[in-house]
Formats: structure tokens, sequence, C-alpha cells
């Protein structure tokens, strides 16, 4: 667990990038901004979950020229029944060139990276995707002893990566692959596991 860090990822070094990861039998939370800050952060980790696409749709060279909205692994989740922005988006195309980026990065130094969807992971547990509340007492549910404190969402998301990591790890992930990318997420049996896990 100790190997593996969480990323909700801003699409600008303006907003915050929320971190978690385990580290002395505690979660650390928190947010960092900057291109640098983040590949800091990430040094010391193996398994990197990033809450951003990661690719582009096959057939389509960038997100300023005209092409498919939607990759193979998108198309798996939506027959899941997951809602989820597209990556051409508004926002999410800042998003999307950001991760790319930062995720080649980490490629360089042999780091795993995935995409991963904390919306999905509150699904899973039957949370509201934007109730802070719920998620923080779902968090200390499972025996994650967070500080009492005020989180961002970002920080909350982060935590929801760090823990899709944990289940990857543990062979318990839900994959959506396609040829043109990949998503790897909780699956239900691992959020149940989860509070005897940790």
């Amino acid at each position: 667990m100790d190997k593996i860090l969480g990323l909700d990822l801003a699409g600008s070094p303006k907003r915050p990038t929320g971190y978690a990861f385990w580290k002395d039998k505690k979660l650390e939370v928190g947010c960092v901004y900057k291109d640098e800050e983040i590949l800091s952060l990430a040094q010391s980790f193996d398994l990197i979950m990033i809450d951003a696409p990661l690719s582009l749709p096959e057939g389509r060279k960038d997100l300023e020229t005209p092409g498919p909205h939607f990759r193979e692994c998108d198309m798996e989740l939506r027959k899941a029944g997951i809602k989820f922005f597209p990556l051409s988006l508004g926002p999410m195309r800042m998003l999307t060139k950001r991760a790319i980026f930062l995720a080649n990065l980490f490629k360089k130094q042999n780091k795993r990276v995935f995409e991963t969807y904390p919306g999905a992971f509150y699904d899973s547990a039957g949370i509201s995707r934007r109730d802070r509340e719920a998620i923080v007492r779902f968090y200390r549910h499972i025996n994650l002893n967070l500080e009492v404190r005020e989180y961002l969402q970002d920080e909350l998301d982060a935590v929801a990566c760090w823990l899709s990591g944990v289940c990857y790890t543990l062979g318990k992930a839900r994959l959506f692959v396609g040829k043109d990318g990949q998503i790897v997420l909780a699956s239900e049996e691992c959020v149940e596991l989860l509070k005897y896990t940790l």
C-alpha cells in the first residue's frame, strides 16, 4: 500500500491537485499545484492512479482537431451504466493534455500509471459523488483514520484513486479496456473487502 499514489489531477496548476498515500500506518492526504510539485511527490511511488483521461480516442491526433469524442474504454464505462464526462468537453481538454504529459513522464521513470475514476468508486460504495460528509464517514468506516478537519473534494477523490490502486494490487479491480485506453476501477467486491483489509 505504501508504494501507491492516488492523484485527483486538476486541469490547471492554479487549481488544487489532491493526493493520497499510505505512510507509517497512516493515510496522508493533501494538495499540490504545480507540475514540479506533482513530479517531486511521485518520486517514491511505483503505482500511480490518476483521475483523468490518459489517452485520446483512436483516430484523434490531438484535442484541437475534430475527431471521435469517446474511446473504447469510455464506451465500456457507458455500457456499465457509469456516468462520466467526455474528454473533449470544455475543461476536460486541458485536464487530458496535462494528464497525458505527466503520465508520459512517469512512464519514463518506469512507474505504472493507470487512469481511474472516483465517481465510479462512490457509485460502488453507494455514496453520492458530492456528499463529502458521507464520503468521509465511509472512509472512517473502512478504518482510514483521517484527521478531523474539512476536506476538499479533490482530496477525497484522491483517496478514492488510492483505494482503487489498493484494489488493483489485490487483484480485485474492474478493467475497462479498449485499443485506445484502459480504466481501472475498484470492484464492488473489493469495496466491501476494504472494510476488513485496511
